[in-house]
């Protein structure tokens, strides 16, 4: 059952890659007595509950019958709660994560120490925590008397790998682009709404968007993250002349900083770096960039392609995007 509850906790997580940093992206499912999947979670955005907690208040609920338990929102109140009420009825049931649950307290308790108060049954995790500062949580855990299984799993270190480039660079660039089942990324809207639904969550989460001169003169776009009512990034215009309209709408957004360079200058600051663009910048940051992210919408036409010469890339992740494929390359 452990292979099967990782499965379905690895895939909850992909659903969320790229919208929760500085975290991971991590999932979790928690099974009864018999091995039946309650209930699985994914961590959402930095800030928020992370995926155990999630996955635990949405098992509680189940198994007590409880709904009170939704009434709480943040990390503070499901933790508080599930303390208050657990009643022992984890005792019998295992919660099964991508990765080791966290044992410092950030920016939402640890959820390693929550784990041991609700008394949990059992704890399996897929990959070890690579960051210094939380790890530690299966050991809390086993000095706890909760039995603890490490489960290693091809597709948590995937999943992981974002985080783990991030970590190890200091920073984390992503190249993301649209099209069409013959490879076209021109003549209009290409992605379905869920799509760029994602990719404004992405926008929101990224420190700094990077596109090309010539998409900005000739799309004369926004960037902004309106679909999800999220923070509009700062913008790095990829260009060698500083000709541009400023009505461009990307120019107008308030709060945001635009520097234009003919160079990819990042700042410490800039540790999210999405990329936007057409095929010169692709051919132009392509070495530079760690993550890759591709919407394939089932529909032709168009002239323009992004990949026109002989590129590989090794695919980490694929789902579905509204009726988009969505994949996931390094």
């Amino acid at each position: 059952m452990s292979e099967k509850a990782l499965q379905y906790a690895v895939e909850a997580a992909w659903g969320y890659q790229g919208l929760t940093f500085p975290n991971p992206a991590v999932g979790a499912a928690v099974t009864d007595r018999n091995g039946s999947i309650v209930s699985v979670e994914a961590h959402r955005k930095a800030g928020g509950p992370h995926a155990e907690v999630l996955a635990l208040q949405t098992a509680y609920a189940v198994l007590s019958g409880d709904k009170r338990i939704f009434l709480h929102e943040t990390s503070e109140q499901i933790h508080d709660f599930l303390r208050r009420h657990h009643g022992g009825i984890f005792t019998e049931c295992t919660i099964h994560v991508t990765l080791e649950p966290c044992a410092h307290r950030g920016k939402t308790p640890s959820c390693a120490v929550l784990l041991k108060d609700v008394g949990i049954g059992k704890v399996v995790y897929a990959a070890k925590d690579p960051n210094a500062a939380a790890s530690g949580g299966a050991l809390i855990l086993r000095d706890a008397g909760v039995e603890v299984e490490y489960h290693p799993s091809n597709a948590a270190d995937k999943l992981l790998y974002p985080f783990s480039r991030w970590l190890k660079k200091g920073r984390i660039v992503t190249f993301k682009w649209a099209q069409r089942l013959d490879g076209t990324i021109d003549g209009g809207i290409v992605s379905s709404e869920a799509s760029r639904r994602y990719v404004h969550a992405m926008r929101d989460a990224a420190d700094l968007l990077v596109i090309g001169g010539n998409t900005v003169r000739t799309d004369r776009p926004t960037l902004d993250a309106r679909l999800v009512d999220g923070k509009a990034p700062d913008v790095l215009i990829l260009s060698n002349r500083n000709d541009f309209d400023p009505t461009i709408p990307l120019f107008g957004v308030a709060g945001r900083t635009v520097e234009i360079s003919p160079r990819l200058t990042l700042s410490q600051r800039h540790r999210n770096v999405l990329v936007e663009g057409g095929p010169g910048l692709f051919e132009t940051l392509e070495g530079q960039c760690d993550l890759f992210l591709c919407f394939v919408a089932p529909a032709s036409g168009g002239t323009i392609r992004l990949l026109n010469g002989k590129n590989e890339f090794e695919l980490l992740h694929l789902r579905r995007s509204g009726v988009d494929a969505m994949q996931w390359m390094k």
